[in-house]
């Protein structure tokens, strides 16, 4: 029997994911940080983040390092007390406890909810296909984007901006680590679509 969760989306569990990274190419530049939150709902029908899973990653061999994206992003990626981990790792941190998720929930797959969520997506998918990781559970083009759904109800597609006009506090100093903006963009996510629920407005459409 499926969840309420997994009726709510056609199958698809939502996790968000906020990833830092040395620049723009997935496949020629490092995934530094990966943070996951799984979406749950509660006996009110609400969604309701869960606690962050998240790891600070070492930069593949051969990686490139863009020296104004570690400037953006305040990233050393090799500064001794990161503890980071291999991709390899750190996928397996991340993505094990999404797959026992998808399955608890009796849903189908995971979509990968995300601010601008294709460019998190692409760097996922490119460390799954470096590291030969098996069984990704997340869909492999579809995304819930919340850059369009808070467009669309706060006419804000910034992030700090969107979270601001959902209600949501906003600390500048702590943005841009995967963590922060995971959990910013979890609650901006619930708040959309607890919102169109309350309005009984249909659920969003998948990205494809």
């Amino acid at each position: 029997m499926s969840s309420p969760i997994a009726r709510r989306f056609r199958g698809f569990l939502p996790v968000v994911v906020d990833v830092e990274t040395a620049g723009f190419d997935p496949h020629r530049h490092a995934l530094l940080e990966i943070a996951a939150v799984i979406i749950d709902m509660n006996d009110q029908g609400q969604l309701e983040p869960q606690p962050t899973i998240a790891c600070h990653v070492l930069p593949f061999r051969d990686a490139e390092l863009d020296p104004q994206a570690l400037a953006f992003n305040k990233i050393d990626p090799y500064h001794p007390f990161r503890d980071a981990r291999s991709e390899s790792d750190a996928l397996k941190q991340i993505l094990t406890p999404v797959r026992q998720a998808v399955k608890a929930s009796a849903c189908n797959r995971a979509i990968l909810v995300g601010h601008n969520a294709h460019f998190d997506l692409g760097f996922v998918k490119a460390a799954v296909e470096r590291t030969r990781f098996k069984r990704n559970p997340f869909h492999a083009f579809s995304v819930f984007d919340t850059v369009s759904l808070a467009g669309l109800v706060y006419g804000q597609t910034v992030l700090a901006k969107a979270a601001r006009a959902a209600g949501l506090d906003w600390d500048d100093s702590a943005a841009h680590s995967a963590i922060y903006d995971a959990e910013q963009t979890a609650q901006l996510f619930c708040r959309i679509v607890n919102r169109c629920q309350a309005l009984n407005l249909p659920a969003p459409s998948l990205s494809a």
